[in-house]
């Protein structure tokens, strides 16, 4: 597969992370040369050619491989959002990837119903009239709005200078999303509900999907490849009051220091999931899995035992306490929080990829 490898793509809009993926990738003395397309350099393990572009659409269409590394790689791909050729066969890892992406907040409040005179011109939304004007409970979107002037607290993190309000009026936005799926019809029942949805992580599972079983957009002779998320987020609920800021790796708000803190908000895997299967009868969806059960799978104890040996006492220590922590399921472990998710082609459930009930180390005898 390294062989088939002919570039990497990496889609950065930050002139700083960009120099410092060069730095890594390529050597701090590499040269780093600017075209149309982007900026070129080459990586110092593979001799491939890396390219930097500031958008996916820069990425040739020809191309069919994704990679996505958090906070390190913000895309590194071989494909942007083309259709490959029918005949290739994509392999695509997610990792941090869709936390990043924007979600659109609703909270469900209780209107008064419109009366039954009322011209049907005049009501924003679908509501049943009632003559009593008895309570209705509706979507409204929740906006960004300035905080009121109100007196310093002299807090050590710097104060936000915007903040959640609910929109008074419906918007384009609370009078779609919120009906576009089962799961979220079933929380307007349920009083103050409060649900995120990312139309944009919809698109990118849904893309997967047709990339690996093909789709009728996408004609694909035979499913092949394979898709891996790595995030975090509930396992089978829809994400709730979940944006957060994160600045130099503590979790601040999201509204104070605008453009100098990164945004992040949980990942619907259920909703994930639901846009692949609705794309693709050519897949099947494994997961999500707590990253800790997948990481055990997948033998992460026989690796970090690979690679103490020979290691002085104090850098074997290191080892294993960062491997303990991906695999810790209590407040500070990272092993619950973060969850596995895997596309691959459908086998009516027979085969389970490695990590989500195939154990490898059992299977090699460890």
């Amino acid at each position: 597969m390294t062989a088939a490898i002919d570039a990497i793509y990496m889609v950065e809009t930050s002139a700083q992370l960009r120099e410092a993926q060069k730095n890594l990738l390529c050597g701090p003395d590499a040269p780093m040369t600017e075209s149309k397309v982007g900026y070129h350099s080459i990586c110092k393990q593979t001799n491939l050619p890396i390219v930097w572009t500031q958008a996916i659409q820069s990425i040739p269409k020809s191309k069919f491989f994704f990679l996505h590394a958090g906070s390190l790689l913000k895309l590194l791909a071989t494909g942007g959002l083309h259709f490959p050729d029918k005949n290739t066969m994509p392999f695509i890892v997610a990792h941090e990837f869709f936390d990043a992406l924007p979600i659109h907040a609703f909270q469900g409040v209780e209107v008064a119903r419109p009366q039954s005179d009322q011209p049907a011109a005049t009501r924003y939304e679908k509501q049943t009239p009632s003559k009593d004007g008895s309570p209705n409970r509706v979507w409204r979107e929740l906006v960004v709005s300035p905080v009121p002037t109100q007196p310093k607290l002299g807090l050590p993190d710097p104060e936000p200078e915007f903040q959640l309000s609910v929109s008074k009026d419906p918007t384009r936005h609370s009078q779609s999303l919120p009906l576009s799926s089962a799961r979220y019809k079933q929380l307007k029942a349920t009083s103050s509900a409060i649900l995120e949805i990312c139309p944009d992580a919809s698109l990118y599972a849904a893309d997967f999907a047709a990339r690996i079983g093909g789709s009728s957009k996408f004609d694909k002779r035979k499913p092949s490849g394979a898709a891996l998320i790595i995030d975090y987020g509930p396992k089978d609920t829809v994400p709730i009051n979940s944006l957060r800021g994160i600045r130099r790796h503590r979790q601040v708000s999201p509204f104070a220091e605008p453009g100098l803190v990164d945004l992040s908000a949980d990942v619907d895997f259920m909703g994930l999931a639901q846009a692949a299967t609705r794309t693709s009868e050519g897949i099947e969806v494994w997961g999500p899995v707590e990253q800790g059960v997948f990481l055990k799978q997948m033998g992460v104890r026989q690796r970090a035992e690979q690679l103490v040996k020979g290691k002085d006492e104090h850098r074997a220590k290191e080892i294993n306490a960062a491997w303990n922590r991906l695999v810790d399921v209590g407040p500070d472990g990272m092993g619950k929080i973060y969850k596995a998710m895997a596309i691959v082609p459908d086998e009516d459930g027979k085969n389970p990829p490695p990590g989500f009930g195939r154990d490898i180390a059992a299977e090699e005898g460890h």
